[in-house]
């Protein structure tokens, strides 16, 4: 993990015009470069004293197991494997032509994958 850095600033805590959750810290000094950024998940709390604390959970990602022009085959580690297909909307018209050939491909990869 990184260095502590400690911010003498002004934060404010509120929703987007969307209505997603944002917390804003406005430090009295503002210098470029003071924290790294980051960005995930993670959960933030208003302690009880009056700080506010976050906790950064990272997403874990797992490489695709295999690759195509529009799709991949990948293993989570929910226990769920995933053939996920995605196509620019200009290409609409090939998708069927597309969908077909590259999940075939991918039950290729699978027969191969379970020794058939």
């Amino acid at each position: 993990m990184g260095k502590d850095v400690t911010l003498s600033a002004l934060m404010t805590v509120g929703k987007t015009e969307s209505g997603i959750d944002l917390v804003q810290v406005m430090p009295d000094n503002p210098c470029g470069g003071q924290v790294q950024p980051f960005h995930g998940r993670g959960y933030g709390q208003m302690l009880g004293n009056g700080c506010f604390d976050f906790v950064r959970r990272p997403r874990k990602r797992k490489k695709p197991e295999l690759k195509l022009p529009h799709g991949t085959v990948s293993f989570g580690d929910d226990g769920y494997d995933r053939f996920i297909f995605v196509l620019p909307s200009d290409q609409r018209q090939e998708f069927p032509k597309l969908l077909r050939s590259e999940s075939s491909k991918a039950a290729k990869f699978m027969d191969k994958r379970l020794d058939r």
